[in-house]
């Protein structure tokens, strides 16, 4: 039987990340898959495969809709190859994994395929094509997430599906219905809707995307209308039935009466419950919570002192990135180092178009809180470099505290607003000020002087531009 300083359960973007700083501090490490894949969702059914139906979607309403007036003129009718796009995504999840498969052997870690389950605390099963137990001194649940749904749905995988087949159709749906307005949901829609069909959007809460700043809810909700997405906002799903190639969905409006809607797909998009399923937890004395979470302590300590647990399958936001951070901070507690993730600054973002991104508290959560904070706000419509490229929807907000002027939230919507938003996440770690980003130059024309003028807007209440 091998022994190991550290196993960790899970290949995703926090068993990974976990494996390879165990690795650099000198722990012989064990990384356990139950596929024959590296990456997790995020890499294989998750983040990287979505994303790239995002782009090439882009690529193709660019070509449709935007190329003429840049003054590219192409002869013929633009069509979409729902195949050898589906194929390229294939392709750039096929590249990623691999590059996990050369990380692993370069940082000397022992990758082994199978179901892991707990024997003890310290002793794993893995049962794969080869059944083997192996031993740890330390290990790390990174189990992650699946699809959530809702007690009365069959999800059937071919019209009633989650995310996971919908990056696999076969066919442009002619009617795509959305249940759930979260960041899945509308990432999603946005992909089929841009290809030629028609999206109808089903919110139970009476916004989109409930946990952030009402005003990217309410900005993000009128471009999308604007693209022709369909929301019903405060409509509660009772019933999803299938016909045939024909689902309907039964809902109750704001009003309390029954609103039906016919599609050829159903999009379940109802959020994500942890997975730990098989783990046998109880068998290492990890206990878990009525929520299905691992439980954990401020450290990612489980009930078992020699075990942690990492990313969706523990408290907080289910993001690759939160779970890289929780990954390295339990990777340097076993090496005897004093880590900490200071989680208000873990950034949200939504890779719609324009994209969506926050990090730090919302003017809700400040007002519930009585923090006494100002705002400043600045249209991506008035720079120059989005009226260049054609991208004017949206803003960046920056609240502030009214007395000390340091910088409480961020929140953006725009272009490539995903990776402006690593500006506030730096500002915010070093407790920088509104005056602090106002003062520091920006390059023009670029997207980023966006947050320069709302620094301006909320330290001092000058923007320059507008």
């Amino acid at each position: 039987m091998q022994s190991f300083d550290v196993a960790i359960i899970g290949s995703g973007p926090g068993g990974y990340v976990a494996a390879i700083r165990c690795a650099q501090l000198g722990m012989k490490t064990a990384l356990i898959e139950k596929y024959n894949t590296l990456g997790g969702t995020c890499l294989n059914v998750g983040c990287i495969p979505s994303k790239s139906l995002l782009d090439s979607s882009h690529h193709y309403e660019d070509a449709v809709k935007h190329f003429e007036e840049h003054g590219i003129e192409i002869p013929g009718e633009v069509k979409v190859n729902l195949e050898k796009m589906i194929a390229r995504k294939a392709s750039v999840v096929e590249q990623t994994t691999k590059g996990i498969d050369f990380l692993m052997d370069k940082n000397k870690v022992s990758v082994f395929n199978g179901l892991g389950s707990f024997k003890d605390a310290t002793t794993i099963h893995i049962a794969g094509e080869k059944s083997e137990d192996i031993t740890a001194k330390n290990i790390i649940i990174a189990t992650g997430s699946k699809p959530a749904s809702l007690p009365f749905i069959n999800i059937d995988k071919e019209r009633i599906i989650t995310s996971t087949e919908a990056l696999e159709l076969k066919e442009i749906p002619k009617h795509m219905i959305v249940i759930g307005g979260g960041v899945i949901g509308l990432e999603l829609g946005q992909v089929y809707k841009r290809l030629g069909a028609e999206v109808s959007v089903i919110q139970y809460a009476d916004r989109i995307t409930p946990v952030m700043d009402s005003a990217l809810s309410r900005e993000l909700t009128k471009v999308m209308k604007k693209q022709k997405i369909k929301f019903y906002l405060s409509h509660q799903v009772n019933k999803v039935e299938r016909n045939g190639d024909t689902i309907t969905v039964t809902a109750l409006d704001k009003k309390g009466e029954e609103v039906n809607f016919e599609g050829d797909y159903c999009l379940v998009s109802v959020g994500r419950k942890p997975y730990t399923d098989g783990l046998n937890a109880e068998a290492a004395g990890v206990k878990l919570t009525d929520r299905g979470q691992i439980e954990v302590n401020e450290h990612l300590q489980t009930s078992a002192s020699n075990i942690y647990a990492i990313g969706d399958v523990v408290r907080g936001a289910m993001l690759a990135h939160k779970a890289e951070e929780e990954g390295v901070m339990v990777a340097e507690i076993f090496a005897g180092q004093k880590p900490h993730i200071d989680y208000n600054l873990i950034p949200n973002v939504i890779y719609t178009w324009p994209e969506v991104a926050a990090v730090g508290k919302t003017e809700e959560e400040l007002k519930s809180a009585g923090v006494n904070y100002k705002s400043g706000q600045f249209p991506m419509r008035a720079l120059g470099r989005s009226r260049a490229s054609g991208d004017t929807d949206g803003f960046i907000k920056i609240l502030a505290d009214a007395q000390t002027d340091e910088v409480l939230g961020v929140h953006m919507i725009g272009a490539r607003v995903a990776d402006l938003i690593a500006e506030a996440v730096v500002a915010m770690e070093f407790r920088a000020s509104a005056e602090d980003i106002a003062r520091m130059s920006h390059s023009h024309p670029t997207y980023a002087e966006a947050v320069k003028e709302a620094a301006l807007a909320a330290s001092e209440n000058r923007p320059l531009h507008i």
